[in-house]
């Protein structure tokens, strides 16, 4: 049974199947990159949270180790 065939039975449409080539001929550096933002978004987050623990609560942004 081709794979078309398999999907439609089971109910999924095309939109929801994986995308074969979507890695595929990227280099390890581009597949990187979004692991770098996200960490990189996370300090930003840590650092705004940091702030405005500080501003709103002093003593308990003094206890607060980040």
């Amino acid at each position: 049974m081709p794979r078309i065939d398999a999907i439609r039975q089971i109910g999924v449409t095309e939109q929801t199947k994986p995308p074969l080539n979507r890695y595929r001929g990227m280099g390890t550096e581009k597949l990187k990159e979004p692991k770098r933002l996200q960490k990189e978004n996370e300090c930003r987050c840590r650092a705004v949270s940091y702030l405005m623990l500080n501003k709103r609560f002093p003593s308990e942004a003094a206890r607060a180790i980040f």
